[in-house]
């Protein structure tokens, strides 16, 4: 009796896998060429989004033996991208000269790379944690890194269960979506029917050792360079966000980096030559450096991560938008006898939910403060479901988490969601999807104090709400003063988009919204 071991060859094609929330990538390069010998988790395309230009690997080696994409296609998850001809190994055993099928339980190993998944509108986050190491073993879900970005920390879980490989990225690396973070070997088992050959003497197929893929980069990068329309350019969705807010045309900057791919020197050097040479653009004027020890005892305290990053923000959204913020104040004594009486019934319900609800009538009422500038600032993308962003202090700065569909839930549905919202936000325990979708703010110091204040528009929104403590007041009302509990407001928005006569109609019927609050009750 002899076993022999014989190789047999096999098309196998390579889908997309799932890139994050995009229903067709455009495909920039394409690594490979029939023909080319590649190994598991080596680049075959690069595709690039509105977010990030991201390289997607092979899980399989062999060869490629056809593509069926080309450049410029826009290609989504499950689409074939190439196929690759493949050796499988099978054991055969001669002992008998007839067919024989047996089953084997066949065990394979593959290395997965674990990519940085759709984390929201946000170019590059920082890694502030890795939480796993090489050698460790994942389960399917268990967290690998912390990003921190300018909302919230963040933390990434692994799609996939396995043992920890490699790790491609330090502390303080800024990640974007498609980014690699980490590879991992994982085994995936299954009952494979395996074929006896009837001939005593199985056909043999020689085994050579692979060899290295030579990849033709020049002629792919030429083939994407030739792709792209006259008067474009090859920058990474952080440098085309840093271009439109410096208002520099990036197709008249020269890029240094990959493909002629502009760089961040390159998009601030130009920038610096405008400036330089007289042009328009100028930077803000420096405040004055002072050594304040000077005059007695100081000390220094580092900001936050939050802190340096909502800081960056906030600035962008005061530099970019002109501000005009109205303020009013509402008689809130009906709003505040019922609160009390569902007090009483055990029913706890913050003066914050009643003013979601009557924000949302309002916005139904005033379309234009739901809404946000498109790219070219030329359009006003009205949108029709009501999402509000709640500002909330925690331990590490501001954070803005979104309620969904406010308009489609009771007081006490809001009163319950808000808690769970807050306790998530205080631990550090919101994930992207909290954070995204908004439509409108609401910054309520209510619990705090203060008379008003004015709120920053968080932009893309046009418009945001602040709402300050209750207090009680005299109020003339023909023949006498009556003590009325009123509510300060301030709403602030885009005067590109809302002007002022819009803003006071709007101001005006949420006052009266919340002075009767039978409209919400409904």
């Amino acid at each position: 009796m002899s076993s022999e071991i014989y190789i047999m060859s096999a098309i196998k094609n390579i889908e997309l896998p799932d890139i994050g929330d995009f229903d067709e990538v455009e495909v920039i390069e394409i690594l490979v060429n029939v023909g080319d010998t590649i190994e598991v988790d080596d680049s075959i395309i690069t595709l690039e989004s509105d977010k990030a230009s991201m390289e997607i690997p092979t899980p399989s080696a062999g060869v490629v033996s056809s593509i069926s994409v080309n450049i410029g296609d826009k290609i989504k998850q499950g689409d074939v991208v190439i196929a690759i001809e493949s050796a499988e190994e099978n054991a055969t055993d001669n002992n008998s000269a007839a067919a024989e099928i047996d089953a084997t339980t066949e065990s394979s190993t593959q290395i997965m790379p674990v990519i940085v998944p759709d984390i929201g509108d946000f170019d590059e986050v920082e890694v502030i944690e890795i939480l796993a190491n090489v050698g460790d073993e994942l389960s399917e879900e268990d967290s690998i890194i912390t990003l921190e970005s300018d909302k919230a920390s963040m933390e990434i879980p692994t799609p996939v269960a396995g043992k920890v490989v490699e790790i491609n990225i330090a502390l303080g690396d800024k990640l974007s979506l498609g980014d690699l973070i980490l590879n991992i070997e994982t085994t995936n088992s299954g009952s494979v029917a395996i074929e006896t050959p009837i001939e005593t003497t199985p056909v043999q197929t020689p085994v050579t050792a692979p060899t290295p893929a030579v990849k033709k980069v020049e002629t792919a990068l030429d083939q994407s360079i030739s792709t792209l329309p006259k008067g474009e350019s090859h920058a990474s969705p952080s440098i085309r966000k840093l271009a439109r807010e410096l208002g520099v045309d990036l197709s008249t900057v020269s890029g240094t980096g990959p493909k002629g791919r502009v760089l961040d020197e390159d998009l601030k050097s130009h920038v610096k030559q405008i400036i330089t040479s007289g042009g328009t653009g100028a930077g803000l004027p420096k405040t004055p450096v002072i050594d304040f020890s000077k005059f007695g005892d100081t000390e220094t305290l580092a900001l936050s991560r939050i802190n340096k990053l909502s800081g960056k923000h906030l600035t962008a959204c005061w530099l970019n938008i002109p501000h005009v913020t109205q303020f009013d104040e509402v008689n809130i004594d009906q709003m505040e006898s019922f609160r009390q009486e569902q007090k009483a019934k055990g029913v706890k319900l913050t003066p914050l939910v009643f003013i979601m609800k009557a924000v949302v009538q309002a916005l139904k009422n005033h379309p234009r403060f739901n809404a946000s500038l498109d790219e070219s600032g030329e359009n006003l993308i009205i949108k029709k479901y009501f999402n509000l962003g709640i500002a909330m202090d925690t331990p590490n700065g501001l954070v803005v988490p979104v309620i969904k569909d406010v308009g489609g839930k009771s007081l006490t549905d809001l009163a319950t969601e808000l808690a769970q919202t807050s306790a998530k936000a205080r631990d550090g325990k919101l994930k992207p999807a909290d954070m995204q979708g908004a439509g409108f703010t609401i910054s309520s110091l209510g619990g705090i104090g203060g008379t008003q204040f004015t709120p920053i528009v968080n932009s893309p929104e046009v418009a945001i709400l602040g709402v300050s403590k209750s207090q009680m007041k005299p109020i003339w009302d023909g023949k006498n003063f009556i003590p009325t509990l009123t509510l300060p407001l301030a709403l602030s928005y885009d005067h590109r988009v809302i002007d002022g006569a819009q803003g006071g109609r709007f101001m005006a019927d949420l006052n009266s919204i919340l002075s009767d609050i039978r409209e919400i009750l409904l």
